[in-house]
């Protein structure tokens, strides 16, 4: 079963981004912000990271930053989904490491199957 650590500020983003994984067959783990995150990840493994931008304590964009200078995610997924929809704030996601770019609302089927995608 495949790993996804989901982060986002908001409790019910993180309940349905959960439910929707989940309900798919993946073991989700959730983060209320990047530093939370990056110390999850740390203490181990996962197949793909999804984060919001825009959260206290520390924002997605750093999250991803931090996780591509550890060996173990320097080729994980790890994608935004965000409100930001900017062409400068995308590109600053792609030169953190972004793999790819969802934008809030998300439909659940769009979401899957940008999971799947980028879980091969």
């Amino acid at each position: 079963m495949k790993k996804i650590l989901a982060v986002d500020d908001s409790a019910s983003m993180r309940q349905m981004v959960g439910f929707t994984l989940k309900t798919a067959g993946f073991d989700v783990t959730e983060a209320s912000n990047g530093d939370e995150a990056l110390k999850v990840a740390q203490q181990g493994q996962y197949d793909l990271v999804i984060s919001d931008v825009n959260m206290p304590v520390m924002d997605g964009i750093t999250l991803i930053r931090n996780l591509r200078t550890l060996p173990t995610y320097k080729f994980t997924p790890l994608l935004m989904l965000t409100t930001e929809s900017g062409g400068e704030k995308k590109q600053e996601g792609r030169a953190a490491g972004a793999t790819g770019w969802i934008v809030k609302p998300f439909n659940p089927d769009q979401l899957l199957a940008t999971v799947r995608k980028v879980l091969g």
